[in-house]
């Protein structure tokens, strides 16, 4: 961590050089409502307005937007609803989301069209872009927006994704901002929210606490200051940006948090001035088909555990991850699923695409490759991860 920030804008000098650049703005929903019940209109005109500027500066801006099921209550004002429908139940949400949906996005035609600007809803859910043909199909939707002038506007599906309704993920669609973010190899993922950065403590109840301006490795000190902050409305908190940082940068893509109420922020950001926290890229850029792997990696359903020759093997000596290095099965998973390959002491060397079911890797860990026909009456092949199908955060590390 540090507390000055580079002088040097490696995003201003690559659009110095006339390099075509892809910028994705999120926006929570603290931001969108201003901390009352209802979308702020007003913000989101600025929002557009800054958003304006930049396209005219040469930028091309992906918008990922939370707030539908905030939005929802107007409209949901002007409906019945019936006594069975519990007010903290998943449906009412779902039901919320649904009619929030529509209302934010005509706010958003509303203030784009101000500036000639067509906007195109793009609802997703995190496990579409988990699959390889889901992850291609989008990307190549928003890229061909982007080339028809239109700024996509891009929300979860909350009609279907649950999973943040249930409380089982809090991420207010700050991890969806850097899967976007990685899918479409964006140059800069601008993380916007109430306060100016990340800093060392809680600047609320610290006096002593400091803006960390500039993250050049996100390890336990970074994840230590950004804490588990709860705001009540939004369900992001540092904790997630922080997290949603870690994902991007692991594949080349810079990422700023700042406050969403700094003046001209997106324009001033675009021109490499030093505001809020920039984490700097741990990774450079990497192929298609491995900044998918890396993008899924949030969404694997399984590991599996190796051991110290499995390691060696991996990371030394660019292999395949054989049965026999294999000691552990956690998760259940199918082949083809993105799996994380971890060492003995549980730490991440690496993720990929499983070549067997979870079932079966229990079934032959600790085999030779040779055994495998014997043993499940079938095989794929001898590896249960091919290196072709793999990504090692350590192979794109920046000199």
């Amino acid at each position: 961590m540090s507390s000055a920030s580079s002088a040097d804008s490696p995003l201003h000098a690559d659009h110095a050089h006339g390099r075509s650049l892809c910028i994705v703005v999120k926006v929570g929903t603290n931001l969108l409502t201003g901390g009352g019940d209802a979308v702020d209109g007003g913000f989101i005109a600025e929002l557009a307005r800054q958003i304006a500027s930049v396209r005219a500066d040469g930028f091309d801006v992906v918008l990922v937007t939370s707030g539908a099921v905030a939005a929802g209550s107007e409209p949901l004002g002007r409906t019945r609803r019936p006594d069975h429908l519990n007010a903290r139940s998943v449906p009412y949400r779902q039901v919320l989301a649904s009619l929030g949906q529509t209302h934010l996005m005509r706010i958003y035609e509303r203030c784009f069209d101000e500036h000639g600007i067509v906007v195109a809803q793009v609802l997703v859910s995190r496990s579409d872009i988990g699959s390889r043909l889901g992850y291609l199909n989008i990307r190549n939707t928003l890229e061909a927006l982007l080339d028809v002038g239109a700024v996509p506007v891009v929300n979860e599906n909350d009609v279907v994704a649950v999973d943040e309704m249930e409380g089982r993920v809090y991420g207010d669609n700050d991890r969806l901002s850097a899967m976007v973010a990685n899918l479409l190899d964006a140059h800069l993922l601008i993380l916007l929210g109430e306060v100016e950065g990340m800093f060392t403590a809680d600047p609320h109840t610290d006096p002593d606490a400091r803006l960390i301006s500039e993250v050049d490795h996100i390890g336990e000190e970074v994840e230590a200051a950004a804490g588990q902050a709860w705001d009540g409305r939004g369900r992001g908190g540092m904790i997630s940006k922080v997290t949603a940082a870690r994902l991007a940068t692991g594949s080349g893509t810079k990422v700023v948090i700042a406050s969403g109420r700094a003046e001209d922020v997106l324009s001033r950001l675009c021109s490499g001035a030093a505001l809020g926290t920039t984490f700097l890229p741990s990774a450079s850029r990497v192929e298609s088909r491995k900044r998918w792997i890396l993008t899924g990696a949030s969404e694997s359903r399984g590991s599996v555990t190796v051991d110290d020759g499995a390691v060696t093997a991996l990371r030394d000596q660019g292999r395949s991850l054989l049965p026999a290095g294999i000691v552990h099965v956690e998760g259940t998973f199918e082949r083809g699923d993105i799996i994380a390959v971890t060492g003995p002491a549980r730490n991440v060397l690496a993720w990929g695409l499983a070549n067997y079911a979870s079932t079966d890797v229990e079934a032959i860990k600790g085999r030779r490759s040779t055994e495998l026909a014997g043993v499940l009456g079938y095989e794929y092949g001898p590896e249960v991860v091919h290196r072709n199908n793999m990504a090692l955060p350590e192979e794109y590390a920046t000199p």
